[in-house]
């Protein structure tokens, strides 16, 4: 009896562990995003953890900021993306999540604002209030692609300001 209950206690525990891979602990693990500096604390609501197959991970602050690692490691298999959900600021699964892309709130390392959400409804409840159109993680990575040379461009002029 003693066995059945560790062995379901261990398999509790490692399914948890699993599910909640980071939480905010990828926080302490990356306090700063690698790219451009910015606390992921204060943007945990826009934060994303690439973890890699070789067992490698990185934080950063965005979108825009794992766009450019992606690149960087470009020979590198990413086994997840995660990102932290807008309304809960909890790191979800990035190619589940429902994006908005645009909308009148001023983006992370980016003119065009690209946000994550866990659940439809609450996607749709920023688009009602800040404008924008819902996405997937593909098109909105595509638009932060499209974004960079602009954005980078804006990021050194204030920069030199």
């Amino acid at each position: 009896m003693r066995k059945t209950i560790l062995s379901v206690l261990i398999i509790v525990c490692v399914l948890t562990i699993g599910s909640v891979a980071f939480g905010d602990s990828d926080i302490k693990e990356f306090p700063f995003c690698k790219y451009c500096g910015m606390d992921r604390d204060q943007l945990a609501h826009s934060r994303m953890v690439v973890v890699y197959d070789d067992g490698t991970s990185v934080g950063t602050c965005s979108i825009h900021c794992v766009a450019i690692e992606l690149i960087l490691d470009i020979d590198k298999m990413p086994r997840s993306l995660q990102v932290g959900d807008y309304s809960s600021k909890k790191l979800i699964d990035a190619e589940k999540a429902f994006w908005v892309i645009g909308g009148k709130k001023p983006g992370v390392m980016t003119k065009k604002a690209k946000w994550a959400f866990k659940n439809k409804a609450d996607a749709k409840k920023f688009i009602a209030k800040n404008g924008g159109s819902l996405s997937t993680f593909d098109k909105a990575m595509k638009a932060t692609y499209e974004d960079m040379y602009a954005d980078t461009k804006i990021i050194l002029e204030k920069r030199k300001g």
